[in-house]
């Protein structure tokens, strides 16, 4: 049974030195290899403790969700400094000048933090270790969206990348993940967590009328989220994208491969306090 002393959860042991994403993305892998499997993605401005160092990677933990990989040290950089925004645009470039037509740094996807140095110029913020990026694409960190849903909509045929949580591509529990944690719930990052941990269980969810907007449907290996009772958004490896179908095709579909429906979870947007599972252990 899952528990809270999951090995992708669990602090490596030793002295942390703090770093900060400085790269637009950063690839968090399961081994020190640039083939490495892909465990997660850490955004633009994301803290992560190192704990020792492998050739060109470091073994990390994630503050934000706890996952531990390997990331390439050529991603981040150090001091860690304080955030002042976020991404609200599904994607946005920073620019090396507060000019759309100048050149392009990289880009920034939903949720990612930035550091604004305090200089502005017209619609335009200058960013630390970043560049300018235009005002109309950033947020408050403390303003949240209402609807998961709907930010998860934003993603619709957005590449299935296992192990992606970015606007380019992401995998199942990756865009569970991204729409709650802009709303201001942080879930945990795989499929198997979120059904053991997010929200609440939906005892009743096989009665007629049960199911709900928002409710996360959850298989082995799987999860999606429901647009309304009968249809499910979902990036998928069938589709190859985020896609949203009716739920009765897609557990037909999914039925030979991952079995039955496992559960049902519904989270309240009215509880932003630290989970259990962030802290535990």
């Amino acid at each position: 049974m899952l528990d809270f002393n999951d090995l992708r959860l669990n602090r490596p042991e030793g002295e942390a030195a703090a770093y900060q994403v400085t790269a637009g993305v950063a690839a968090i892998r399961e081994t020190p290899a640039p083939d490495g499997r892909l465990g997660t993605q850490a955004l633009h401005g994301e803290i992560v403790d190192v704990f020792r160092e492998a050739g060109e990677f470091g073994l990390c933990q994630l503050r934000r969700d706890r996952y531990v990989g390997w990331v390439n040290m050529d991603a981040l950089s150090a001091p860690v400094l304080a955030p002042t925004h976020k991404v609200s645009a599904l994607r946005t470039y920073c620019f090396a000048e507060p000019d759309l037509k100048s050149a392009p740094r990289f880009m920034l996807c939903l949720g990612a933090r930035v550091a604004a140095t305090g200089r502005m110029d017209g619609l335009w913020t200058e960013c630390a270790r970043a560049g300018w990026v235009h005002q109309r694409h950033l947020a408050a960190l403390e303003a949240f969206e209402t609807d998961p849903v709907a930010v998860a909509e934003r993603y619709l045929e957005t590449p299935y990348l296992w192990g992606g949580r970015e606007s380019l591509g992401l995998d199942c529990s990756g865009l569970v993940q991204q729409a709650f944690e802009a709303c201001g719930v942080m879930l945990p990052r795989d499929s198997d967590m979120q059904a053991a941990w997010a929200g609440q269980a939906v005892a009743d969810w096989q009665a007629p009328g049960a199911l709900q907007r928002g409710d996360l449907v959850c298989w082995a290996g799987h999860v999606g989220l429901l647009t309304a009772p009968d249809c499910l958004l979902h990036a998928n490896a069938y589709h190859l994208q985020v896609e949203r179908e009716p739920l009765a095709e897609a557990k037909a579909r999914i039925r030979p491969v991952a079995g039955e429906v496992t559960g049902v979870r519904r989270i309240s947007l009215a509880r932003r306090e630290t989970p259990d599972w962030l802290t535990a252990g």
